[in-house]
């Protein structure tokens, strides 16, 4: 389980393809102390580390995964958010981030709040994915609050600090982004289906 606080932001060094797979080599701040068979999200992704050496290391991302995310987008070069799972004696400050994808959406809008910046996506209304205003989202792997909420879209605000230490900083309108909603939200929506 993740919070979706952003520990580092990543660069891809290589992708390679190998049948439907794709392998990715990534290099961040903490690779010495990362371990074979963990998991680590990448915007949002939960991927486990199956190889180290050369101060990097790699993950491997099947179909479904490439079905179901922005990572088939990736480039050799660019950037990805990163979070290592949460201990179980640790601080909770995000939320609940299983880092299981439910869709892509897109960025929209980026506007400039002379100090922070506000951030519209738009997603398609499928799987009971709902926002709420003041509820929690996940975009690319970042914990963050939701400031409007429409059927098929909602808008965050980014502080600062957010945007200089996430890949937040990268984003364009039109990018897709990979968004997880919220847990108890999806629960509740297929309850309320029944």
């Amino acid at each position: 389980m993740f919070t979706g606080i952003v520990e580092a932001v990543a660069k891809i060094e290589k992708i390679e393809r190998e049948q439907s797979n794709i392998h990715i080599w990534l290099s961040c701040l903490f690779v010495a102390e990362l371990k074979i068979d963990q998991s680590v999200s990448h915007n949002g992704i939960c991927l486990t580390v199956v190889d180290i050496k050369d101060g990097g290391y790699k993950v491997t991302a099947i179909q479904e995964t490439l079905d179901r995310t922005n990572l088939k987008n990736w480039k050799e070069g660019s950037y990805v958010n990163i979070e290592r799972c949460m201990p179980a004696n640790g601080r909770f400050d995000g939320h609940i981030v299983q880092g299981h994808v439910d869709q892509t959406g897109i960025c929209t809008k980026i506007e400039d709040q002379n100090g922070s910046w506000k951030y519209t996506f738009t997603h398609l209304p499928v799987n009971n994915n709902v926002t709420v205003e003041k509820g929690s989202i996940c975009v690319n792997g970042t914990s963050l609050t939701v400031v409007d909420s429409g059927d098929n879209s909602f808008s965050v605000c980014i502080i600062p600090y957010t945007y200089e230490n996430t890949v937040f900083k990268y984003l364009k309108v039109g990018d897709e982004v990979n968004l997880e909603f919220d847990i108890v939200g999806k629960y509740i929506a297929k309850m309320l289906k029944k």
